[in-house]
């Protein structure tokens, strides 16, 4: 009976503690976005994009160009009848243009996104502006968290939930408290330390396990970014280096944005992810290993981390690598095509930038490993809960 009533208040409890940190959680995402930049149109001026059904291709002028691996050159006249803004309803008449760098190849009943530039009173032009991907982009979500679901239960139910808070605090937190001039690395890191904690408490509750991981998700992190900082001074990298350089310091005219952090704070995000996942498997493994062996003492369990880790931390490594290598794909082609020299090639910004991520985040990997292990280790052979 006593058990009972303690596993209610606990229920109770943990229940206030989410409403009370949901409610908090709206206020502070509210305040922040207030007064977030907005793009506004008047009646005679502006430019939206809209959505565009297709009626009929009225002239076709395109031809296949087998220099450039067929894609279509020349000009489509279309049809279409707008579907949403304060157009919805017009049928218009737009000349579709196909060149090497821009094919929207569309057919009669496509829906297309389509840009509208007003230039008076119900006075506009109307032009294809690419695919409707927004279908696209649901259902590719839907089948993420399908899978998700199907497969891990309401576990993976949960970690769609920690993903979800994690973009969350990103796009409306980050971002907006950024313009607002708030030190980027200082901001990075609480948004971390926060969402990694709710993340692991959606999966686990407030256990062990979770508070070993989280401490050690925070550690490889943190020293991710710190070797990606020495780095970048020594190497005189900077936010203003980066090929956004140019426009961020055109935003910085009209916003207080702090650029100097922005780069370490993409090397704490960008590990964020990859690390989440090495601690998590070494918590849990080494709170299996502790169930089967009780007596095992601190110093036995950091070395069956260790060992653990050894084997995760090389795939890990080059899945941060690869994503890497894979996301700057075309410009690696670019440079190999143009028999680069090494020394060039290695002290040209975009390289340098991207070793420097790469070998950061892989580091911060690799750290977390026995930064994990031992806080596990000292949890779980701790004798008061």
């Amino acid at each position: 009976m006593l058990n009972k009533n303690l596993d209610k208040k606990r229920i109770i409890i943990n229940t206030l503690v989410i409403l009370v940190f949901l409610l908090v959680m709206i206020g502070v995402l509210f305040l922040v976005n207030r007064d977030r930049p907005r793009y506004t149109t008047t009646s005679s001026t502006g430019v939206e994009f809209e959505n565009a059904k297709v009626l009929a291709i009225t002239e076709d002028n395109s031809v296949v160009d087998e220099d450039t691996e067929g894609v279509l050159k020349g000009s489509m006249e279309l049809k279409v009848k707008i579907l949403t803004g304060r157009y919805k309803g017009d049928v218009c008449f737009v000349t579709n243009y196909f060149s090497s760098l821009y094919n929207v190849i569309v057919k009669e009943g496509d829906t297309v996104c389509v840009r509208i530039d007003t230039t008076g009173d119900r006075a506009y032009n109307c032009s294809i502006y690419n695919y409707d991907r927004i279908p696209l982009m649901i259902g590719l979500v839907l089948v993420f968290f399908l899978a998700l679901a199907l497969i891990g239960g309401f576990q993976g139910v949960k970690a769609f939930a920690g993903l979800l808070y994690t973009i969350i605090c990103m796009f409306w937190l980050l971002l907006p408290l950024t313009l607002k001039g708030v030190p980027a690395i200082p901001l990075t890191c609480a948004i971390i330390f926060v969402t990694s904690a709710v993340c692991f408490y959606l999966i686990g509750g407030i256990s062990k396990k979770t508070i070993a991981a989280a401490l050690g998700c925070i550690s490889g992190v943190l020293i991710a970014a710190l070797l990606g900082q020495i780095a970048a001074n020594i190497g005189g990298i900077t936010t203003f280096q980066m090929d956004e350089a140019e426009a961020l310091l055109l935003l910085k005219s009209t916003t207080a944005i702090k650029m100097r952090g922005l780069f370490t704070s993409g090397i704490l995000i960008a590990a964020m992810g990859a690390v989440m996942d090495i601690t998590m498997s070494i918590a849990s493994a080494l709170e299996e290993v502790h169930v089967a062996d009780p007596g095992k003492d601190v110093k036995g369990l950091i070395k069956s981390g260790l060992n653990i880790g050894r084997d995760a931390m090389g795939t890990m490594a080059n899945t941060l690598v690869l994503a890497y290598v894979g996301s700057a794909l075309n410009m690696c082609v670019l440079i190999y095509s143009y028999g680069v020299g090494w020394r060039q090639l290695l002290c040209t910004d975009f390289v340098a930038i991207e070793v420097i991520r790469a070998v950061a985040g892989s580091v911060g990997i690799i750290c977390a490993v026995p930064c994990v292990s031992v806080f596990a280790a000292l949890l779980y052979t701790s004798k008061k809960h």
